[in-house]
């Protein structure tokens, strides 16, 4: 059984309901979520942020609690964030942002194996 576990900041989560998106939760055939963004949020937050983007690290498998870690462009800071474990029985331990604020970390393990993937999400904008 595949889990998938996604953290956001808070600002993240305040901007997504400022502009209006809600989230939906479907429930898979064995008892998993996916959650979705209903609608896409980076029109609105865009307007609302300069210089909004998401920077994706896509999965990958690490050494069990082995922090992987996506920075900002230059120019901009972390204003949210999150991270993913997936795996069997995967467990995300870690989403935070860097010391700098110029980035977001992800941590995460799988009981019984040696490694888990790991994605991690940060939403950079121009303060």
């Amino acid at each position: 059984m595949m889990r998938r576990k996604v953290v956001l900041g808070a600002c993240a989560m305040a901007m997504t309901l400022a502009a209006g998106v809600g989230w939906t939760v479907q429930a898979n055939a064995d008892d998993t979520a996916d959650t979705q963004p209903a609608q896409q949020a980076q029109p609105a937050a865009a307007q609302a942020f300069e210089g909004y983007q998401i920077v994706t690290l896509d999965n990958a498998n690490v050494g069990n609690f082995q922090r992987r870690t996506v920075y900002c462009p230059n120019g901009k800071k972390a204003i949210g964030g999150g991270a993913e474990a997936r795996g069997n029985d995967s467990i995300l331990n870690g989403s935070f942002p860097t010391e700098d604020g110029n980035g977001w970390i992800g941590i995460g393990h799988q009981p019984g194996y040696s490694s888990v993937g790991i994605s991690v999400y940060v939403v950079c904008a121009h303060v």
